[in-house]
This record gives C-alpha cells, sequence and structure tokens, in this order.
C-alpha cells in the first residue's frame, strides 16, 4: 500500500516522527579531516592509496580535505545553524593509534575528546563510527591488513581506547561503516586498497571485519555504559524481482541475501545467510563456536546506509548464486549514476524490520551527488539534491507509518568532501566547501533540511505527492538497460 492509500485516520501519523527521532548529518575522518601529517597522526591504506598516481580523479588526496581537523568548531556552528540533532563521524584509527597498535598519540585523542565536548556543549548527539575504511598502513604493511586473524584483536584494543575515552558521553556507537564496501572494493574489484583482486581473500577479510566487531561490541559491552547502544554501518538495497515469475522472486531474495545478509545475518544470528554456506562451500570461513556466540545479536539497532536499489533476475550462468543485477534505466540518476527509488527504502525498511524483530532503525547515510552550480556568492540552489531527501524522508515516514521502528536519520553528507577514488568531483554536501579558500555556504538543500527538522513533521503536500528530482527525466516503463 502506497502513501497515497492510506486512510485519513492513518494519515497524520505518516507526517509526524516519534518523540525523541534524530535528525542529523553524517562524515567520514579521511574525507574532511585533513591535517593528516601533523600531532603524531600516522599513515592510513588511504593515503597511500591517493598517493599513487591515477588511484583518484585527478590525483585528488585528504591531505587537507575540508580542513575539519581544525575547523571544527566552525562545523559545529554551521550544524547548530541546520538545527541537527546528531551528527555522525568516525574517528581515524592512525590518528590516534599511529601504528595501528602500542603508542597512543595524545593530541589525537585530543582532538576526538574536544570534539565531542563541543557537540555536546551545541545540544548535538554525537554518533561515532570507529572504522570508516582508513585501517592504519602499519597493519597493512606488517600484518597483511584485514588478512590477518589477530587484527579483530586489535581493532578490539583500539576500540577499548576509544570506550574508555568518550564512553562517558557518547551513547551511539558504530564499530565498522560498509563492511561489505570494504570488501567488494578493495578485495573483489581492488579499487579501493589494498587493491586486490581475489574472491577467496575477500571472503576471509569480511570473515575478519565481522569477528572484529564481535570483539569490539563485547568489549563494550564489558564497560556497562549506562544507556550506550552499539551497531555497525549497514549497506544494502532493496532488489525488485524482474517479474511475477518463481525463479526470480528467489532471485531477488538471494541477491538480498547475499549483499545485506552476508553481514547482518552474522550479527544476529551468529552466521553467514544459508544460500551463502550452500553455495560458497569453503569458501566461505567457518565461525568458531565461541565467535558465533559474541556475533550473535551483537547489533543494539540496525543502522543502515542507504541510496538506491536495483533490479535481481534469474541468470544460471551467473555462479554461483545465479542472478544479475539490473539498474533500471527509465529512472533519474545522481552523479553517482545510481538510480533514485525512495519506494526500494520503504520496502527495505519493512523487509528488515521483519527479518530482525524488535531492533530499532536509524538510517545512518542517505544523500545524493548532484551537479552543483554556485552562483558568485558560493550559493548552490541544489533542488535535485531536495527531491531527492525529499522522496526518501518521505519513503521513511510510510515505513514508519506501517509500524517500522525508525528512530533517526542522517543525511550523507554534511560537507561536499573527498568522495573516496571520484575525489572531489563528487559532491554530496548539504554545505559546499570551496576547493580554494574552504569557506563553507550552505545549500539550499541545507535550508530545507533545517526547516524540515524545525517542523519535526513532513508537509502534507510532501507526504501526498513525493516529489521526482526536478532536472531529471519522470520515470517511464520498465526497462534493464544501465542508468548512464
Amino acid at each position: 500500500m502506497s502513501i497515497d492509500e492510506k486512510s485519513p485516520e492513518t494519515a497524520p501519523s505518516s507526517r509526524r516522527f516519534p518523540p525523541g527521532f534524530l535528525w542529523g548529518a553524517a562524515t567520514a575522518a579521511y574525507q574532511i579531516e585533513g591535517a593528516t601529517t601533523i600531532d603524531g597522526r600516522g599513515p592510513s591504506i588511504w593515503d597511500e592509496f591517493c598517493a599513487t598516481p591515477g588511484a583518484t580523479r585527478g590525483g585528488d588526496t585528504g591531505e587537507i580535505a575540508c580542513d575539519h581537523y581544525h575547523r571544527y568548531r566552525e562545523d559545529i556552528e554551521i550544524m547548530r545553524r541546520l538545527h541537527l540533532q546528531a551528527y555522525r563521524f568516525s574517528i581515524s584509527w592512525p590518528r590516534v593509534m599511529p601504528e595501528g597498535r602500542g603508542q597512543v598519540s595524545a593530541p589525537g585523542l585530543a582532538f576526538y575528546d574536544r570534539l565531542v565536548d563541543a557537540l555536546l556543549e551545541a545540544g548535538i548527539e554525537p554518533f561515532v563510527t570507529l572504522y570508516h575504511w582508513d585501517l592504519p598502513a602499519a597493519l597493512q604493511r606488517h600484518m597483511n591488513g584485514w588478512l590477518h586473524s589477530d587484527l579483530p584483536n586489535l581493532f578490539a584494543d583500539y576500540a577499548d581506547l576509544m570506550f574508555n575515552k568518550l564512553g562517558d558521553r557518547v551513547r551511539f556507537w558504530l564499530t565498522l561503516n560498509e563492511p561489505w564496501v570494504v570488501v567488494d572494493a578493495g578485495y573483489f574489484r581492488g579499487t579501493h586498497p589494498p587493491g586486490i583482486k581475489n574472491p577467496a581473500e575477500g571472503y576471509q577479510a569480511g570473515h575478519n571485519l565481522m569477528r572484529a566487531h564481535a570483539y569490539a561490541v563485547a568489549c563494550y559491552r564489558g564497560h556497562q555504559c549506562d544507556g550506550g547502544r552499539i551497531s555497525f554501518a549497514l549497506n544494502t538495497t532493496f532488489s525488485f524481482p524482474e517479474s511475477r515469475s518463481a525463479s526470480d522472486q528467489a532471485a531477488a531474495e538471494r541477491a538480498m541475501d547475499t549483499f545485506g545478509g552476508w553481514f547482518a545475518d552474522p550479527a544476529w544470528s551468529g552466521d553467514y545467510p544459508a544460500v551463502m554456506r550452500e553455495r560458497l562451500g569453503p569458501m566461505l570461513p567457518e565461525f568458531s563456536a565461541e565467535d558465533a556466540d559474541l556475533l550473535r545479536r551483537s547489533m543494539d539497532f540496525l543502522a543502515l546506509n542507504y541510496y538506491t536499489s536495483d533490479i535481481a533476475r534469474y541468470s544460471q550462468d551467473s555462479q554461483p548464486f545465479e542472478f544479475d543485477r539490473i539498474v533500471p534505466g527509465h529512472l533519474p540518476c545522481t552523479e553517482m549514476g545510481w538510480p533514485i527509488m525512495p519506494d526500494g527504502l520503504a520496502r527495505l525498511l519493512r523487509r528488515l524490520h521483519q527479518r530482525y524483530a524488535g531492533l530499532p532503525v536509524y538510517i545512518t547515510e542517505n544523500g545524493a551527488a548532484c551537479p552543483d552550480n554556485a552562483d558568485e556568492h558560493g550559493f548552490v540552489d541544489d533542488q535535485d539534491r531536495i527531491g531527492y531527501l525529499a522522496g526518501h524522508v518521505a519513503a521513511m515516514a510510510e515505513a514508519v507509518a506501517d509500524g517500522v521502528d525508525v528512530r533517526g536519520y542522517f543525511v550523507w553528507s554534511l560537507l561536499d568532501n573527498l568522495e573516496w577514488t571520484e575525489g572531489y568531483s563528487k559532491r554530496f554536501g548539504l554545505v559546499r566547501c570551496d576547493r580554494t579558500t574552504l569557506q563553507r555556504t550552505i545549500k539550499a538543500s541545507g535550508l530545507w533540511y533545517a526547516d524540515l527538522i524545525a517542523m519535526g513533521r513532513l508537509p502534507a503536500a510532501l507526504v501526498d505527492k513525493p516529489p521526482v528530482a526536478p532536472g531529471l527525466p519522470a520515470p517511464g516503463p520498465v526497462a534493464t538497460s544501465r542508468c548512464r
């Protein structure tokens, strides 16, 4: 049932969000902090990867990024102007432990200590991610990174350091950001560091990532932080079956089991989805009984990063899981080439609500890269981004009205920042960051979001008819060509 079909009695609840709902924005350390060589920070695998000629568009690096390390107070003032109630950021492991183990950097710890205090003084809830892909380079050089069976223990040591330092003030923690991307880009396709193309090693890296999550969660729960909660950030899509055939329906289920289920199922039930065990055989590592016990129910909430969805169809030729993912060619796309599919978010939220019953949900990333054009004052009238965000907030509201326990929403991203291998060519921010001066300018989308937060509810017109991103083609007949 769509929002349009809801009865007058249920429509108001679809427009107002629950008391205590958190509206926020998100960033990641390497993408915004800069200051990569000062105050004792060690290099990360992303520092070394970006220094490789041709690795990133334009040779862009995070050496300066948005200089958030020095400008964090300015950025918090912008958050306050946007009425943000929460801010999701990540800690740079090599900033606080330059070698990834052993020596601790006092200036690095002090930075995050100041950041958390400043956020709380501004009335903004800190939402902390421990690992957003910037592994200390020393651990990659000397231990082969996430392929080493001892790395989860070192991650737990690092996590313990941060829990001891910030756990008295930080109530929300994420161990890992998008382990699927770490494996897919870093070990299957080789487009992110460490640049490996080896499926067997990819599954081993993913296995150790989940062990690291489990060990960090066990450590956190041992601290008995009153009211604190911990999880990891899951990225996934909703896969629409291409047809009503049983084979396509089953293919869509396999597509979702082997994407989101790959990492969420172990943190819920202690093991991978059955279809992965059946079809990957010995390529998929086994959890020890102790690790399975630690993994089971190691999510206090479900943190969902959502950008797009896809279509799945049965394909006997696509082994071992026998499905193809299809990007629908009839839909408008963001600058990343991702089709805009807010209905996928509503359907995905319902599916996750059923599969992981009882877990509250925070949407920890949702946003769009758009072809921003600034005027002479640096202002960006990004109506296309507003259309994207409005459609997805409306879809989230529909899921809330259907009983899904969604408790927060974070826009990616607060600032235009380093979009990994795309460099600074792709802009997601609510706030423009001028690449020459680093001057911050709130965009039209930032002003729109501030108004939404101030109201705490969706305008009735938005619920009745969620917008299509302006300036992009409207939906047409179903197609299976790739989005360009």
